[in-house]
């Protein structure tokens, strides 16, 4: 995958807009962080991912997912976009725009 797919993959959900975050790309919910790029490690970072998760995803798939020190006891893994399924940003994109969006959002969203 590539930036632009996970910006098509998530402009289908409502109120999701393209925007920055600390100067790189992000998408954004009503400018609540829905995910952005780290270009330099070419990964996604995916935000409200329990730190017990975390650990689970990249015991499992190191070559996907991983993480650096400065997001220590954050809830939030770094995802290889390079080598990510769509199903895979899918779900973990949904799951943070349920998180955040509004409800009227959510509820157009069945």
């Amino acid at each position: 995958m590539v930036w632009d797919d996970v910006v098509a993959l998530a402009c289908e959900l409502p109120e999701v807009t393209v925007s920055t975050s600390y100067g790189t790309p992000a998408l954004k919910v009503r400018g609540k962080l829905l995910t952005r790029l780290r270009p330099e490690l070419d990964s996604l970072v995916f935000l409200d991912v329990p730190l017990d998760e975390r650990e689970m995803l990249i015991e499992a798939n190191p070559s996907v997912f991983h993480t650096t020190p400065h997001y220590d006891g954050h809830a939030s893994v770094l995802a290889r976009l390079s080598r990510l399924e769509p199903s895979t940003v899918q779900n973990f994109i949904e799951r943070r725009w349920r998180a955040i969006a509004p409800k009227r959002a959510r509820q157009r969203r069945v």
